[in-house]
């Protein structure tokens, strides 16, 4: 009697595996190491932000694994109930009594043990949305009314939603994914951009009728002229920074953190990370990131279905992109947005967001993914997506 040979094991990317790990144990190191303080100050333990992002952290690797378990093609079948999801969450948000308003601006709903942030489900189920629909229509992607205009007009839903909170960044990261995606699938370049020259004239008036938004267009412009009031979170930002040199103070020893620098375990935590860890922890930093992208982009590139490839395209470019931007925002080189640093930044939403998205980049990258049955490299079959 002849037995079939043992199916060999799904193997993933360890390279990409452990780029991830070391960003999310870094990031629990630096919440600590940024937060200690304050939250000892403020609330009688200073270990208090840490046990949230563990319990975080810890909800991303079942994230992650299950991603992993379930491949990424099964996302295919959840595209519109995500969608739906996330769109019910952001209009929920908007309404008083639901969201839950801190520093000006109503971005969380609050859960029994926890905090929920709409925007960072929105973004994954743009995403997953984006991919399927544009692998969808492959064919009619070039045409204007098929391939452009509805997802154009779905993308301005989910910002004016996200406006609504307000929400600038993540209406930003929105729309850099809808360009993305449209770009690798072929759209035609003079659609995005006439849609870009048209929206320039919206983005000026959204920023000079909001006092805040001007305000940090100010202390972008020249936060030392501001030093004590619009431009000082960016003028102690590139201080902190600035003091860490190229070894940093060591790792506990940072001074911004002591009350000087507001949000510096959230948005700035890239400032004190700088600074106590130096040049060259932001190298090791951005070495990670770059390794993130790398392995995301090979994985998707090789995922032999238009799909996958859209959906590890837009995950990679969404961990880089928002990475750039808060980088950049720490050092002075772009207006204050918002946007998290992947992975290392405390928030409990986007933590357990980005290790599931890294669990589909795993899944993507499985060389026996998909293995039971053939996959024709550069076509697309949606019985075979959907399958």
């Amino acid at each position: 009697m002849k037995t079939s040979p043992p199916a060999a094991p799904v193997r993933f990317d360890p390279i990409l595996l452990c780029a991830v790990l070391a960003l999310v144990a870094l990031g629990l190191v630096m919440t600590y190491s940024a937060s200690a303080v304050l939250a000892q100050d403020k609330l009688g333990d200073s270990l208090y932000f840490l046990k949230r992002q563990l319990s975080a952290a810890g909800l991303g690797l079942v994230a992650m694994a299950v991603a992993m378990k379930l491949g990424w093609r099964k996302l295919a079948r959840l595209a519109y109930p995500l969608l739906l999801i996330a769109i019910v969450l952001l209009i929920a948000v908007a309404i008083p009594g639901i969201g839950t308003t801190a520093g000006g601006a109503r971005r969380w709903i609050r859960l029994p043990g926890f905090s929920l942030q709409p925007a960072e489900i929105a973004k994954f189920a743009w995403l997953v949305y984006l991919s399927y629909s544009l692998a969808k229509k492959r064919e009619k992607v070039a045409t204007f009314s098929i391939g452009f205009l509805p997802h154009l007009a779905l993308c301005g839903i989910l910002v004016l939603l996200c406006m609504l909170q307000p929400d600038f960044g993540s209406s930003v990261l929105l729309v850099f994914m809808l360009f993305v995606l449209l770009f690798a699938a072929g759209t035609k370049l003079s659609y995005l951009v006439g849609s870009v020259l048209l929206a320039l004239p919206l983005a000026f008036v959204a920023i000079a009728t909001s006092p805040y938004r001007m305000k940090r267009i100010l202390a972008f412009l020249d936060p030392w002229a501001h030093r004590h009031d619009v431009g000082y979170q960016v003028a102690e930002s590139l201080m902190s920074i600035g003091s860490g040199g190229i070894t940093g103070l060591g790792l506990g020893d940072g001074r911004q953190k002591l009350f000087f620098l507001p949000e510096a375990h959230t948005d700035f935590i890239f400032s004190i990370l700088g600074e106590e860890l130096g040049l060259i922890g932001v190298g090791l930093l951005v070495v990670l990131y770059a390794i993130v992208l790398w392995r995301g982009i090979r994985a998707a590139l090789a995922a032999g279905e238009t799909f996958g490839t859209y959906l590890g395209l837009g995950i990679s470019s969404i961990i880089a992109f928002q990475a750039t931007v808060n980088m950049c925002v720490a050092m002075g080189l772009l207006p204050t947005k918002g946007l998290t640093l992947p992975f290392v930044s405390y928030g409990g939403t986007s933590l357990v967001v980005l290790m599931g998205s890294a669990g589909v980049l795993l899944s993507l990258s499985a060389n026996t993914q998909g293995a039971t049955r053939p996959v024709r490299t550069g076509t697309t079959d949606l019985r075979e997506v959907t399958a």
